[in-house]
């Protein structure tokens, strides 16, 4: 059982302002024990898709940052491409949008370093021997890196149910052909309620989508499975095979994350930031309103202890009305399956564990 620390939100002095809790959150948790002097530590952040506004500022990570200096290392903020459309898909654009969202050195402090090259595809093989793969492709500068600290936005998923350090670790760890392997969801159209309003064919990085006659087509053979049309359909046409395809991607999603810290035992390090807990993941060009009230900022050594954590609080958070979230606001009820019906959140504890990840049992102790 694993101690997950908890820094509650709201402050009525400055001994309870952000900077001020990640310090003790960090050494509470003990980062100076998972961080040696003059290691290169990834810091591994999102630095949010253009348009959205939900990721963890850039100012919170330039506390973080001070407390990965202040035990010697030499840290340096880093994320993977992405494989659809917008302002992260190479590492020009990657790091443009990194700097217009704050990650910059004036405020960091912390050079930017896109940690799987300038298109994706500077990896490293890493064994992992799980259902689905044998090895993974991570990021080579992920994989070159000392030491890590991963900062995580809880959030939902529409496919994965939420988004936490796990995540972090999975997809955001992965080169563009590893992002690839994990994508092999496809989607299918539902007809009825097609309005043909071309917002999938604008969405699709890939140009698998297309308006034949009257109805949308999608080219399933060239299909990548990053389900943006999923995501931007506003009648919500487009759907996958959830028993599934969504099993399948939450697997392979963990064996990457047991790939990324596959050579940092010992030597990783987890922040979750429970604030703007939005039904969508930080890649979408947009956020919605939250679904549950701040709860705070957690930190353990242990990545699964503590999404579990997180994913205790949220549920046993009282929603709020006129978001995303349905029904099921009372506080003890499951807020993310109600968001997105159909996945299956606690498969990425169960699966997690068994490829040796961690524990989701925790202690959670209040700073």
């Amino acid at each position: 059982m694993e101690d997950v620390y908890i820094a509650r939100a709201g402050a009525l002095s400055a001994k309870r302002n952000t900077e001020n809790k990640i310090q003790a959150l960090c050494t509470a948790a003990g980062l100076e024990t998972m961080v040696s002097e003059n290691d290169l530590t990834a810091i591994k952040v999102h630095f949010g898709e253009r348009g959205n506004d939900a990721f963890v500022s850039a100012l919170h990570v330039a506390g973080i940052v001070r407390q990965v200096k202040s035990a010697g290392a030499k840290p340096f903020l880093t994320d993977t491409n992405t494989l659809y459309l917008g302002g992260r898909r190479n590492a020009i654009d990657h790091i443009e949008t990194a700097l217009s969202h704050g990650f910059c050195f004036p405020v960091t402090e912390c050079p930017v370093i896109i940690a799987d090259g300038l298109k994706g595809t500077n990896a490293r093989e890493v064994e992992v021997y799980g259902k689905h793969f044998d090895s993974v492709k991570i990021a080579a500068d992920i994989v070159a890196a000392d030491s890590m600290v991963v900062v995580s936005h809880f959030k939902g998923h529409e496919v994965a149910g939420f988004g936490g350090a796990l995540k972090n670790l999975g997809m955001g760890c992965a080169s563009g052909e590893g992002k690839r392997e994990q994508h092999t969801t496809r989607p299918f159209l539902k007809k009825d309620a097609c309005i043909t309003c071309g917002a999938c064919i604008n969405a699709c990085p890939e140009f698998c989508i297309s308006l034949g006659g009257k109805e949308i087509v999608i080219d399933i053979e060239h299909c990548i499975g990053c389900l943006m049309c999923m995501n931007t359909c506003p009648k919500h046409a487009i759907d996958i095979d959830w028993k599934d395809d969504g099993i399948v991607f939450v697997e392979r999603m963990i064996e990457y994350a047991a790939g990324a810290v596959a050579n940092k035992t010992g030597k990783a390090f987890y922040i979750n930031f429970l604030t703007n807990i939005t039904p969508h993941c930080d890649c979408t060009p947009w956020n919605d309103i939250p679904i549950v009230p701040d709860i705070g900022i957690l930190a353990s050594r242990d990545p699964v202890a503590l999404d579990k954590a997180c994913y205790d609080l949220v549920n046993n958070t009282e929603g709020i009305f006129g978001s995303l979230l349905p029904d099921h606001h009372h506080e003890g009820e499951e807020k993310f399956t109600r968001v997105w019906p159909g996945t299956q959140p606690e498969l990425q504890f169960t699966y997690a564990e068994e490829m040796g990840l961690g524990r989701a049992e925790y202690r959670l102790k209040e700073i």
